[in-house]
């Protein structure tokens, strides 16, 4: 017992090191065998000024096989369409904020992300940009749209229209054609709840084969026509209860190129106690029975037919956090108040800045056997992942013989990115 834990401990303290032995972002791509698929948010340039140029400064995006841009929804009418024009296509952004350093100007072909994303292709050619459909808000007419063989047709068709032949609405057909190198499928969640206000059916469970079945037709077709391959993946769920409702998980991966695995919101501030949101193991004296935890997610996708190295793993760039922690101890499995502050919304906290508690009097708690972390100042509980937490990660992901990690998001990482150069020297 106690060789293991010193053996945890030296892997913890280790991980500082091995981040800043990582390679440069001009050595990178030596070696992908696993995938490191991170997310960008399509709404990050605004109140967060998270650019896909700090991706590529950070050496983020030199770490990475793919990058997902999130999200585009399924509309009542059964059809993919952009959440944001502005932010997809239109918006210009100035040198310092583009990836090639240089402005746009007025009269280019196209601008926004997708022009970015374009760039950041260029700067990074291993790098393939995945189109995310759907989202916690935007997945509330997929039932509908799936229902016949007609209505997946008609959705497949518009998805692969809008954002694979990058047909754009008002501008020149074509003009985004070979920014997306495939869909990635975030319907959150077929048969059973999502977001307030989502169509559910239970049929949805054979009609989420049925559609992927659809776009694996639709995008064969095209890239025959084209000499090239199109990527399919799904983002899917952690509880049980939730792959059992929605998924026929022995048929789904004939057509998925692989799915990233819900990680983590295994406990938050919807509960009156505090818990870890992303233990790779239940923790001992976890107040419930059965628990979530990334270990008994994982073996419920493999023993639902699930092949292993078709697993990626999510982990979270944030925290979960509640206030007014009372009881005794470091603050785990406690009574609480209610949510924490955050910048952006009570109860979740960036990376970048939860890094920062420890200076401001908050201690660091770890249990290295059941791999999760935690912050305490004896009224405020933080749980959340960092770069020795991810490191152990990456570590299972070899050992279970996954395929990789998914990172959700991108701008909850330091200006360092030293988490995704945690996970890619992990998983080297």
């Amino acid at each position: 017992m106690r060789g293991f834990t010193r053996r945890l401990v030296a892997v913890a303290a280790a991980a500082a090191a091995v981040v800043a032995a990582a390679p440069t972002p001009a050595q990178a791509h030596g070696n992908d065998s696993y995938l490191k698929v991170a997310y960008f948010t399509q709404w990050g340039i605004y109140g967060r000024d998270f650019q896909l140029a700090d991706v590529q400064q950070s050496g983020a995006a030199a770490k990475l096989t793919h990058i997902n841009y999130a999200f585009g929804p399924v509309t009542a009418a059964g059809v993919c369409d952009s959440a944001d024009p502005w932010a997809d296509w239109q918006t210009s952004f100035s040198a310092e904020n583009s990836v090639d350093g240089v402005a746009d100007v007025a009269g280019q072909p196209i601008a926004g992300n997708l022009n970015q994303l374009a760039e950041l292709k260029k700067k990074n050619p291993k790098l393939k940009a995945l189109i995310s459909l759907g989202g916690w808000t935007g997945s509330a007419y997929f039932s509908d749209a799936v229902l016949t063989d007609a209505s997946r047709k008609k959705l497949v068709s518009s998805c692969i229209d809008l954002w694979i032949k990058g047909n754009l609405p008002g501008l020149p057909a074509g003009t985004a054609a070979g920014i997306f190198d495939g869909i990635d499928l975030d319907w959150e969640w077929p048969g059973s709840s999502g977001n307030t206000g989502n169509v559910i059916r239970p049929e949805d469970k054979q009609n989420f084969t049925l559609l992927l079945a659809e776009f694996r037709a639709q995008l064969d077709k095209l890239a025959r026509a084209n000499r090239t391959k199109y990527e399919l993946t799904a983002f899917v769920p952690a509880a049980p209860a939730k792959i059992d409702a929605g998924f026929e998980v022995s048929k789904i991966f004939k057509y998925l190129d692989f799915a990233t695995v819900q990680g983590y919101d295994f406990h938050g501030t919807w509960e009156p106690v505090t818990n870890q949101q992303s233990a790779l193991r239940v923790p001992a004296g976890a107040p419930d029975n059965p628990d979530f935890s990334v270990e008994n997610t994982i073996n419920a996708w493999v023993a639902g037919g699930a092949p292993k190295r078709k697993l990626i793993l999510g982990v979270p760039y944030y925290g979960q956090g509640w206030t007014g922690v009372t009881g005794t101890g470091n603050g785990l499995f406690q009574p609480a108040a209610g949510p924490a502050p955050g910048a952006f919304a009570a109860g979740t906290e960036d990376y970048k800045r939860l890094k920062q508690l420890p200076a401001q009097g908050y201690t660091v708690h770890r249990d290295l056997r059941n791999g999760h972390a935690w912050l305490f100042d004896g009224t405020t509980f933080w749980t959340y992942d960092d770069p020795a937490v991810l490191l152990q990660k990456s570590l299972y992901i070899r050992v279970k013989g996954l395929g990789g990690a998914m990172m959700w998001s991108l701008d909850g990482d330091d200006e360092k990115a030293s988490l995704t150069k945690a996970i890619a020297a992990g998983l080297q």
